[in-house]
């Protein structure tokens, strides 16, 4: 690579850092950079959940203010949950042709944008039908563990977009306030990415020189990222990861 390409794997490390710990698209940004490097497909896929790491480690440490608003019992969950489904999105990674699963991508971005726009309402609705006082939902139900679960999956297999399915998944299980939901997301994605990172290092293909170049700009941009995630009023933030993710999703349907 020449330096001008090493600088450009850098700025796109920085900007998917800052994505991770706020809208949650990262990968639309690292991944296509190094595709258009000429990296094959499943070695940048694989490269980039590595690279991106710090990143999701950077951003969590940055929410630790928030994540301390979470019972420790939840927060054991989702990373649990997450941790197991990308093994197995990782699993499907390496056996799978690279399009079969990465096919119905946009689709489910497009589904989990729309369920974030709406959850405020549907949240509503469920707490005025059961009864349900604001803020008693603080423990992961068995439906918010397997949808967690499943997001996993898809993180340890494609990953972009998956932080805002775990937006949606985690914002319409648990009555947390938007940016602690923010906060959680961002350490459940840290969980899938270490998971899928380690099957990865010992099993894939990999570009070293990608991994360590974007691991330098992950690691800024995920902690500058969290602090803007916290300071965004929670309409302009639900409404910035609705934009983000229809995007992405319109960008992978081209």
């Amino acid at each position: 690579m020449t330096g001008s390409e090493h600088l450009a794997i850098i700025a796109a490390g920085l900007g998917a850092g800052l994505l991770t710990s706020t809208v949650g698209v990262a990968s639309l940004i690292s991944f296509p950079a190094l595709i258009a490097l000429g990296i094959p497909p499943v070695v940048a896929n694989a490269s980039n959940t590595i690279g991106l790491l710090p990143g999701a480690l950077s951003g969590s440490i940055g929410y630790r203010r928030e994540l301390r608003e979470v019972s420790r019992r939840t927060m054991v969950v989702v990373v649990l949950t997450c941790a197991i489904g990308a093994i197995g999105g990782a699993a499907l990674l390496l056996a799978l042709p690279p399009g079969v699963f990465a096919a119905a991508a946009p689709w489910l971005i497009l589904f989990t944008c729309l369920v974030v726009g709406v959850q405020p309402w549907i949240s509503r609705r469920l707490r005025s039908r059961h009864e349900v006082p604001h803020g008693a939902r603080t423990a992961m139900t068995p439906a918010t563990t397997v949808f967690a679960a499943l997001t996993g999956v898809y993180g340890g297999y494609f990953g972009a977009g998956a932080g805002v399915m775990m937006m949606a998944v985690l914002g319409l299980g648990l009555d947390l306030e938007l940016r602690v939901v923010n906060a959680l997301k961002t350490l459940a994605l840290l969980a899938a990415n270490l998971v899928a990172s380690v099957i990865f290092f010992f099993i894939a293909e990999l570009n070293p020189t990608a991994i360590v170049l974007l691991a330098m700009g992950s690691i800024v941009g995920g902690y500058v990222g969290s602090h803007i995630g916290r300071r965004l009023p929670s309409g302009i933030l639900r409404g910035l990861i609705v934009i983000a993710g229809v995007t992405a999703a319109v960008l992978m349907l081209r």
